[in-house]
């Protein structure tokens, strides 16, 4: 699909040791502000316990998951909007994705600095976000000014768009976030050129030592998120770099002397992907279960075309069981005589979970 997560944050916050965790590889996460100066991307399974079940009803030869991109970006500092601490740079790979996961300290380390000199979360968050904000101003200001020069032979789709800015720009000097303005669809489409950070999704990954002991840092943050209609993962990257280094039986038994059934990980990975606005539908046969990546909202010809673009441009019809109709009935066959499956046409809004056969024609 080409979309991608971010995961920002300030530096030493364990923003490196969660993405070499999450792509099991060997990023450096050394304890000084600016090891991360390239992006790491990295390509991540999406969890889906769906797929699994899918191949015991339908075997394939091979099995394929969704994924998902993850891109480390190096840590912003107070000043970043400014060009401090290499900012502007910083602040342009924060601009190429599509969704952000704002990775928050809440650990005390001695042998990892903090940058501030303490650990004071919704600190660090505002100051993040002050960066971004201030950012988007400028983005803002700067078109305004170009607007204005162009409108002065009186275009009125320039004037109008001005005058938009000038809303955007004012409750971003307020201090709201883009995704938080109240701007009709009009009004946002018409900003869309502008690539606005704050205009992005927020994940808050609140990154723990002691589950117990920062608890209060985990309240905080979880009641900040929900003030503005974020969501939050909790973990501890120190230990999800440590169950990554593990063979799976190992992780099976720690899972179970821990009483938990899966990782923080594959947590923030699903939730990552419902960020981004994916949903994922299922091809099954004798040699392949595949899931593939479509957004919400996406009609069955395009859902066909991210096979092939053949299969958009010759599309008859698509052929749909859901997969809870197949957990339930246990195989295909006894889905099609229970009446299940159905044919569905170009208009057809795939929903996730379908599993569909397409049919086609070039």
């Amino acid at each position: 699909m080409g979309l991608n997560c971010g995961i920002v944050g300030l530096p030493n916050v364990g923003k490196s040791t969660i993405f070499n965790a999450l792509t099991s590889s060997s990023a450096a996460s050394e304890n000084y502000p600016f090891c991360t100066i390239d992006p790491n991307v990295g390509v991540v399974a999406v969890p889906d316990e769906r797929l699994e079940q899918i191949t015991k009803f339908i075997p394939p030869e091979k099995t394929i998951p969704a994924m998902v991109e993850f891109v480390d970006i190096a840590g912003l500092v107070k000043g970043a909007s400014k060009g401090e601490g290499l900012g502007n740079k910083f602040l342009g790979h924060i601009k190429s994705v599509n969704a952000i996961l704002h990775v928050v300290r809440c650990f005390e380390k001695e042998d990892t600095v903090h940058v501030e000199g303490s650990v004071d979360p919704i600190r660090d968050i505002e100051i993040i976000h002050t960066e971004l904000l201030l950012a988007d101003i400028d983005t803002v200001e700067k078109r305004i000014l170009k607007n204005e020069k162009l409108s002065k032979t009186g275009d009125k789709k320039l004037l109008e768009e001005i005058e938009i800015l000038k809303e955007v720009l004012e409750g971003l000097n307020n201090g709201t976030p883009m995704r938080l303005l109240p701007l009709s669809e009009e009004k946002r489409l018409c900003t869309l050129d502008l690539h606005l950070i704050t205009a992005k999704p927020v994940l808050y990954v609140i990154n723990v030592f002691d589950f117990e002991k920062d608890r209060g840092y985990i309240d905080t943050i979880t009641a900040y998120a929900q003030n503005e209609d974020s969501k939050c993962v909790v973990l501890s990257g120190d230990v999800e770099a440590e169950i990554a280094r593990m063979d799976p039986s190992e992780q099976a038994e720690y899972y179970e002397d821990m009483g938990i059934t899966e990782s923080g990980l594959k947590r923030l990975i699903r939730e990552a992907y419902t960020l981004l606005g994916l949903g994922t539908y299922f091809t099954a046969g004798p040699k392949e279960v595949r899931a593939w990546t479509i957004d919400n909202g996406t009609k069955a010809p395009q859902a066909a075309g991210v096979i092939h673009s053949d299969f958009e441009r010759g599309f008859i019809r698509a052929e749909v069981f859901n997969y809870d109709d197949l957990a339930t009935h246990k195989s295909e066959l006894k889905v099609k005589e229970n009446g299940l499956l159905r044919i569905e046409g170009k208009d057809y809004v795939v929903k996730d979970g379908d599993i569909m056969h397409f049919r086609f024609s070039v």
